[in-house]
């Protein structure tokens, strides 16, 4: 888990950050919404009102939604038409999201409602925050969204526990989740229902919890490629800041600067320095290109998501300096959807080439270390199916890394004619990192094994805090053992950057 914070986030719909999303939806921050924004969404609320009163026909205040944007809804049935927008479009169906989901959901929505864009009552936005902080999570399904009018099916589903409708994750019904932390349910006021569901908030959620963990991914792979390259008696002359500086993409540039750092006064690496070994496979040899490609489009992603988490995404929007409520599609996912695409590509990269060196580590025909790292094979199989496991996840993220984004399917009687299918790129990128995280995990468990094999010769001081960090986990491989405890052991240092970290204290920070 990553560390809590005493002081509660303030929210304004301007500045939120990657680190925030992953304070409030891992460790359960509190939440507070800024003197700014609460006064900027009181205007906004006050535009809505005003145009209620005047009897102005206004989309999605006193109309109907989607296909029904030319029926007028008279004043005495605003209430009614909220409520019934919430209810019909909560039709999410499968596996609900879990609560680090919910809260980044739960986060993103009430952040876009605090830029003061989206005409809710303060009071609507307040209870929002009270259940995040209070540790409501209504159960959400994560299917249902095609990426375009925003998440409106799993989005439904937030705003229908808001009004006291439906069940929380640990299912309770919402309304006495509510009561028994004194919090009240409200009744939604005109547009608010429809404030409440259009945006992009899931598919920015499930991408950017999964953007956060391949950061530290790229930084632990550039570590578990060291590891690699030093045990299987490679050579360090690729990463010669000359070379790099030749063909200068900033993330190609980064992960050789951290191979040079990691390796540096390596005894092994001194131990073969005259063998007349004139360079190594590409899976050692070109870690910098192929590691420093998937930061570039990790970085792009990056931009993306931060732009995302901090837009309105609704509509109509409200500009309370002019009193204009105009319609617009800044719901449509497809920023979020391109990202995620190219963030599922990058990630299974980065798995795609450790899988390789896995295979290196194994194969006694390129390691010249004993057949899968084992003392008695034959007798024991060692890594062999641990190698498996890993061919097996990196098979599967190329499957994952198929874009989304490219695909469309109109709906809403082709109103929706155009969609984005991003929630469905976020999930397949999600997916790719957690078996990317798994064929890393199982990479160091293959290095540090080989590493044995070279006693009594040590790598860098760097690597050695890494195979030690390791080591409180998963002991060295004298006999055959049950490999999925440790293999997910690795997989959770792998996942909060610990092995990165464990380096870092001694060479210096990773980029």
């Amino acid at each position: 888990m990553l560390p809590t914070h005493a002081a509660p986030l303030p929210i304004d719909g301007n500045r939120l950050t990657l680190d925030d999303l992953e304070d409030v939806a891992h460790d359960g921050r509190r939440v507070v919404l800024a003197d700014a924004a609460r006064a900027a969404v009181a205007r906004s609320r006050a535009v809505v009102d005003q145009a209620v009163a005047r009897g102005a026909v206004v989309y999605g205040v006193n109309t109907g939604f989607g296909n029904f944007a030319d029926v007028v809804i008279p004043k005495a049935k605003l209430r009614e038409l909220q409520r019934n927008l919430v209810r019909s479009h909560a039709a999410g169906v499968g596996e609900l999201l879990d609560d680090v989901e919910t809260r980044a959901l739960m986060l993103l929505r009430a952040n876009v409602l605090a830029k003061g864009l989206s005409g809710v009552r303060p009071e609507t936005l307040d209870l929002l925050i009270g259940m995040l902080n209070a540790r409501i999570h209504p159960a959400v399904p994560g299917q249902g969204s095609v990426g375009a009018s925003g998440d409106l099916a799993p989005l439904a589903h937030l705003a229908l526990a808001l009004g006291g409708g439906g069940r929380c994750r640990d299912g309770a019904l919402a309304a006495d989740a509510l009561a028994r932390a004194g919090l009240s349910p409200v009744t939604l006021e005109a547009k608010e229902g429809l404030a409440l569901i259009n945006g992009t908030q899931l598919m920015t959620a499930v991408a950017g919890l999964a953007l956060a963990e391949a950061w530290r991914l790229v930084r632990t792979a550039d570590v578990a490629g060291a590891l690699t390259l030093d045990a299987l008696k490679g050579t360090d002359v690729a990463f010669d800041a000359r070379i790099h500086d030749a063909r200068p993409h900033p993330g190609q540039g980064a992960s050789a600067a951290n191979l040079r750092r990691l390796l540096a006064g390596s005894p092994l690496r001194e131990s073969h320095r005259d063998c007349g070994k004139v360079q190594d496979a590409y899976s050692l040899r070109c870690i910098p290109q192929v590691h420093g490609a998937a930061r570039d489009a990790i970085a792009y992603v990056q931009r993306t998501i931060d732009i995302e988490m901090n837009a309105a995404t609704d509509n109509p929007m409200v500009f309370a300096e002019t009193g204009e409520l105009l319609s617009g599609g800044n719901f449509h996912g497809e920023p979020v959807a391109m990202a995620a695409d190219m963030l599922a590509i990058a990630i299974a990269e980065i798995g795609a080439i450790s899988e390789r060196r896995i295979e290196r580590l194994v194969n006694p025909t390129l390691s010249g270390l004993p057949a899968f790292l084992t003392r008695e094979g034959g007798l024991q199989s060692g890594l062999m199916i641990a190698h498996v496991t890993a061919a097996a996840l990196a098979s599967e993220n190329k499957t994952l890394a198929h874009p989304a984004s490219v695909d469309s399917i109109p709906t809403s009687a082709n109103k929706e004619d155009h969609v984005s299918m991003g929630v469905t790129a976020a999930r397949k990128a999600a997916r790719a990192v957690a078996n990317t995280r798994r064929i890393l995990a199982v990479e160091v468990l293959a290095a540090c094994q080989a590493m044995e094999f070279q006693r009594p010769l040590r790598t860098s001081d760097a690597l050695e805090a890494v195979h030690a960090r390791v080591r409180t986990d998963v002991p060295p491989y004298d006999t055959d053992r049950v490999l999925s405890p440790d293999i997910e052991a690795l997989a959770d240092q792998v996942r909060w950057g610990r092995l990165a970290d464990a380096a870092a204290a001694v060479c210096g920070t990773l980029q």
